[in-house]
């Protein structure tokens, strides 16, 4: 079955954010610029410093005012549909190129794909995807003749160019078009080739499944409750400045529906770090089943069939036991006569001088 895959056009790709806005940048230097322009607010357009890779202004705009943080946090939102709208299209421009009707498409081919969103340093989510054609039974099933990885690629890349999807109308805002960036990095699997092989692929994507959203300086993995919390969460002034805008947009009622408040921690977006189609490998329920025979030691069915998942939970309290309460209450006994003996030994010292 890996030797047929490995047969079956499949390309590595990455979908960008749309610019909201010029940010500091590393490694090279950042902004150069011959003239001394100026926006609007007087901040300077250019940056000549050096930044680096760990430099707390690298991500964070050249100016706040002007930066778009209501696009920002909408096109997060959005993401998830306007990568539904992408899959189709990409299914309809197949179609279209070998003259099939776009409701029999399903009858010859099946798009396949394993995707997974990534925070850059502007705090904006790319998306990183490996796009596999298949037959109509999908992994076990040969691609029709006609799909050749440079028809793949033809769709891919018309498709990331015109899907867009709208925002509600909103009296503050107006009504929002969302996009996918410029930037747009389609690779070919190699097949004994050049381009990156699986190894790379599967080690490039696993980097960033591991990351929570705390650990790339965008966002927390906790939620907000309240306004008072944003500002105390340890992130950066431009990351804050995402999630106040977050909370604002959340209390319209014409963005409601994408409770934007309750991902306020995420920065708007409201999807899963890693998805994938049902074709595309084994499920979650294979992989559930596999890890729970491996935690039964290798033993058989009734091994499997002994073992317990708890599914749903419930609050029995919180706090101290009645045993670990005294504990407690002795340590902070003990506490608080060490910090009255510390008291009193600074006073003896202060009258004898």
């Amino acid at each position: 079955m890996l030797a047929t895959v490995r047969h079956r056009p499949r390309l590595f790709l990455t979908l960008t954010a749309p610019s909201f806005g010029p940010v500091h940048r590393a490694g090279e230097q950042c902004r150069p610029r011959r003239d001394r322009g100026v926006c609007e607010h007087g901040r300077f357009l250019g940056c000549g410093a050096m930044h680096g890779p760990d430099d707390a202004a690298v991500g964070g705009p050249l100016c706040a005012e002007c930066y778009d943080y209501t696009g920002h946090v909408l096109w997060h939102a959005h993401a998830s549909k306007l990568w539904d709208r992408f899959v189709i299209d990409v299914r309809r421009r197949l179609a279209s190129s070998v003259r099939l009707v776009q409701s029999r498409f399903a009858e010859h081919a099946r798009l396949s794909f394993a995707r997974v969103a990534e925070y850059q340093k502007r705090a904006a989510v790319h998306v990183h995807t490996i796009v596999r054609l298949d037959g109509p039974a999908g992994l076990s099933d040969e691609p029709p003749a006609w799909g050749t990885v440079d028809r793949l690629t033809d769709a891919v890349r018309a498709s990331a160019h015109r899907v867009q999807v709208g925002t509600p109308y909103s009296p503050a805002v107006g009504e929002v078009v969302l996009r996918w960036g410029v930037q747009l990095d389609v690779r070919r699997l190699r097949l004994d080739g050049d381009g990156p092989d699986d190894d790379a692929v599967a080690a490039y994507v696993a980097k960033y499944v591991t990351k929570g959203a705390s650990e790339t300086g965008a966002g927390t993995d906790y939620p907000l409750t309240t306004w008072h919390d944003i500002g105390m969460v340890p992130v950066s002034e431009h990351v804050r400045t995402l999630m106040r805008t977050c909370w604002r947009l959340g209390g319209l009622p014409e963005y409601e529906h994408l409770r934007l408040r309750a991902w306020a921690h995420t920065l708007g977006y409201r999807g899963h770090i890693l998805t994938k189609s049902r074709a595309y490998s084994t499920t979650y329920a294979a992989l559930r089943a596999e890890r729970a025979h491996h935690m039964g030691h290798g033993g058989g069915q009734d091994d499997l069939l002994a073992q317990v998942t708890d599914r749903h939970w419930r609050y029995v309290g919180s706090g101290h036991t009645p045993g670990a309460a005294l504990i407690a209450a002795g340590i902070a006994d003990d506490l608080a006569e060490s910090r009255r003996l510390g008291a009193e030994v600074k006073q003896e010292g202060e009258r004898r001088l």
